[in-house]
């Protein structure tokens, strides 16, 4: 059952967190609008920090720029990146990012402070990012949210600092969003082990307002929204921030299934969904959804039954882009 009262407070919690926290950034002295990535007509490996022992994307290839250059006005997407102490992955979030060589992007990082060698990282990148700091903060949410503050896109996405975009995302999700206009997008994606050594194919499932409360349906590297639906994350979720965010953002939406591995998310040991330590603020993260959402449907329940009856058909019928 809902909890009235709770739910009272943190919608107006969630009100006002975007404006505090663009009060705070402008405050600091940045200056609105925020500069666009450096686009370049002969492409962006050339220029950026170079990389000596690695090979393949993003490290030694980036996407034909002028794929680009068809007099389409391109929509202007905004990437935030939320980090802390992920240097061993930041350079190739950062890198299929950039190497996307997409004409009209803004790119933003909201680093947590890292202890790590993350800030130098990021710091060789600057002339090719937005906006960038390193500061203390209150986790993922909170980064997030500090970031889509000052965003100016027309499109919004995040990308954890581990995970990373597929060479020629931007393009086949720039010419969908001219061509359907809608308000929401969600591809498939890839998933992957620390050391790149198994990969598979995650298909997405199809998303409808009756499934959302479910979970488990959108790949949060894959999923792009209009700015004049944006909201922000609920900063109480450790990390179940997508999965909450998705249910108050997509429900009535617009939406477009893209059949096409946008992103890729990384599993390890120490990942926020592998590891046993976040077991318990997995746990918290559902009793605040609950309380707030209701309770999801219940294991025999039709509605589960429904979802999974359609859900298997769903990905039956829709194939593995080649």
């Amino acid at each position: 059952m809902i909890d009235k009262q709770y739910k009272i407070k943190v919608d107006r919690e969630l009100s006002e967190v975007l404006g505090k926290h663009k009060s705070n950034l402008i405050s600091k002295g940045i200056q609105l609008p925020l500069p666009a990535v450096p686009y370049s007509k002969s492409g962006l490996l050339a220029v950026l920090p170079p990389v000596n022992d690695k090979t393949g994307w993003p490290w030694d290839t980036e996407v034909d720029s002028t794929a680009y250059q068809t007099g389409k006005k391109w929509p202007k997407i905004t990437i935030v990146i939320p980090s802390y102490n992920q240097g061993e992955f930041i350079d190739e979030t950062i890198r299929s990012v950039v190497l996307q060589n997409y004409p009209n992007l803004e790119l933003i990082i909201m680093d947590g402070g890292s202890t790590d060698n993350s800030k130098e990282i990021i710091a060789a990148y600057g002339p090719w990012i937005s906006y960038w700091q390193s500061e203390k903060d209150e986790g993922q949410g909170q980064a997030i949210n500090m970031g889509f503050s000052i965003a100016g896109g027309d499109y919004y996405g995040w990308l954890n600092s581990d995970d990373f975009y597929n060479p020629g995302a931007f393009l086949v999700l720039g010419s969908e969003m001219i061509r359907s206009n809608k308000n929401f997008y969600y591809g498939d994606a890839y998933a992957i082990d620390k050391d790149m050594t198994n990969r598979y194919y995650w298909k997405a499932f199809l998303v409808k307002n009756v499934f959302l409360r479910f979970g488990g349906l959108i790949a949060s590297h894959s999923a792009f929204w209009k700015n004049t639906i944006h909201q922000p994350i609920w900063e109480t979720m450790n990390c179940n921030v997508d999965g909450e965010l998705w249910i108050r953002l997509v429900k009535n939406q617009s939406r477009k299934h893209i059949k096409f591995p946008i992103g890729t998310f990384r599993f390890y040991e120490d990942s926020k969904s592998s590891a046993a330590s976040w077991k318990k603020k997995w746990e918290e993260d559902d009793l605040n959804i609950d309380r707030v959402h209701g309770k999801p449907p219940k294991p025999r329940s039709y509605k589960t039954y429904l979802n999974r009856f359609v859900q298997r058909i769903y990905k039956s019928v829709n194939k593995e882009h080649s």
